[in-house]
C-alpha cells in the first residue's frame, strides 16, 4: 500500500516523462525478450520476438506525436485529484480492503487446501510417485470469489474517480476540497445505485479470469494444445473486456448509467472518435502498467527476502520449504501489481 501510495505524486510531477519512459520500456522489455530467446537457442521464439520489437518500434514512431496531447489528459487527471484530495483517501480505504480480503482469502485456501488439491500415491514403472489431482470444482469458485472481489473493490474505485474527475469539470464549485460534495456524491452513487451495474460488469470479468486460472492450473498437469489454445483465447478475452469495462464505468460513474446502456455509449464513443481516445488512453496506460510493475517488484523482492530459516523454521514441514522465497516472492508480485491497479484506477 505504501509503495503503491508513491506512484500518485510521481504522476503528478512528471506526466510527459512517466508517458515517455513507458513506451520507451517496453521497447527495452520486448528487445530483451527478443535477444534472450537467440541466445537460449529459442529460434522460432526469437522470430516472434523480432515480429513484436518492429511492431513497438512503428507503433512508439506513429504515437510519439500524440505524447504532448495524452500528458495534457493525465495532467488534468492529476489536477483533479488535488483538488478532490479525498479521492486518495478513499483509494487508500480500497487498498486496504482488497490487502484484507487477499489475506483472508489465502488463509481460507490454505484451511480447504486438502479438498482443494487431492495427493494420491501412484505406481509408474516400478516407481512410487505422488500425484496431485485438483478439484476443480472448488478451485473455481475459489478462484471466482477471489476475483470478483478485487474487480468490484477496483471498479468501486473507478466510477468514483471518473465522477468526482466528471464533477469537477462540468462543475468546479462542487468539486474543490478534500472531502467535496462531488467527491461524496460520486463515492455514495458507486456504492448505492451503480452498485448492480459494477458487480455486473466485475463478474463477468471474474468468470474469465477464474477460467483462465483454471486453465493455468489444468496445463501444469496436462500440457495438451487444446489446453493452451483454451488459456490463450480465455486471456484475449480477458483483455478485451476489461478493456471495454474501463470505458463503460466512466460512464457509469459520470452518469449513472446502467452497464448495458453504458457499453452501448462506449461503441458510440470509439464510432465517433476512432483511435484518437484509445491511442491517448493506451499511452496512459502504459504508466499504469510501468508503474504497477514497479511496485510488484518491489513487493516480489520483499517476498523472496523470506527462505525455510526465515521465520523460525515455521516452513519446515512445507512439501517445498526451498521453494518458499520464490513462492513468496511470486505472491508478493502478485499482490503488488494488484493492489497498485485498484490505486491507479
Amino acid at each position: 500500500g505504501g509503495g503503491s501510495g508513491v506512484t500518485l505524486p510521481v504522476m503528478m510531477c512528471i506526466p510527459e516523462l512517466l508517458i515517455k519512459v513507458s513506451l520507451l520500456m517496453m521497447l527495452i522489455l520486448s528487445g530483451a525478450m527478443m535477444v534472450f530467446s537467440f541466445l537460449s537457442g529459442n529460434i522460432s521464439g526469437g522470430i516472434i520476438g523480432v515480429i513484436f520489437f518492429a511492431i513497438f518500434v512503428c507503433y512508439a514512431r506513429a504515437v510519439w506525436s500524440r505524447i504532448p496531447f495524452a500528458s495534457v489528459n493525465l495532467l488534468t487527471a492529476c489536477t483533479a485529484v488535488k483538488k478532490n484530495i479525498g479521492v486518495v483517501l478513499v483509494a487508500y480505504f480500497f487498498v486496504a480492503l482488497a490487502f484484507g480480503w487477499t489475506v483472508l482469502w489465502s488463509i481460507s485456501l490454505m484451511g480447504v487446501w486438502e479438498k482443494v488439491i487431492e495427493t494420491e500415491t501412484v505406481e509408474v514403472g516400478g516407481q512410487v510417485i505422488q500425484q496431485n489431482n485438483a478439484n476443480y470444482g472448488y478451485l473455481f469458485l475459489l478462484f471466482l470469489s477471489y476475483f470478483f472481489t478485487h474487480q468490484v473493490i477496483q471498479n468501486t474505485m473507478h466510477c468514483t474517480v471518473a465522477g468526482t474527475v466528471g464533477t469537477w469539470w462540468f462543475s468546479p464549485d462542487d468539486a474543490t476540497s478534500c472531502c467535496s460534495s462531488g467527491m461524496m456524491g460520486s463515492l455514495f452513487r458507486a456504492l448505492t445505485t451503480s452498485f448492480g451495474s459494477i458487480c455486473f460488469g466485475s463478474l463477468l470479468v471474474a468468470i474469465l479470469q477464474s477460467l483462465k486460472s483454471l486453465a493455468q492450473s489444468a496445463r501444469n498437469n496436462d500440457s495438451g494444445i487444446l489446453i493452451c489454445i483454451a488459456e490463450c483465447i480465455l486471456g484475449c478475452l480477458e483483455s478485451i473486456l476489461e478493456y471495454f469495462n474501463k470505458w463503460a464505468f466512466v460512464y457509469v460513474g459520470l452518469y449513472g448509467y446502467s452497464y448495458l446502456e453504458a457499453g452501448k455509449n462506449v461503441f458510440t464513443l470509439f464510432k465517433n472518435r476512432g483511435w484518437e481516445a484509445i491511442i491517448a488512453d493506451d499511452l496512459i496506460g502504459n504508466v499504469f502498467f510501468f508503474l504497477s510493475l514497479c511496485v510488484g517488484l518491489v513487493c516480489a523482492a520483499i517476498g523472496l527476502a523470506f527462505d525455510e530459516n526465515s521465520l523460525d523454521g515455521r516452513f519446515h514441514d512445507s512439501p517445498n520449504p526451498e521453494s518458499i522465497g520464490a513462492t513468496c516472492a511470486g505472491l508478493g508480485f502478485v499482490a503488488g501489481v494488484g493492489l497498485a491497479s485498484i490505486l491507479m484506477s
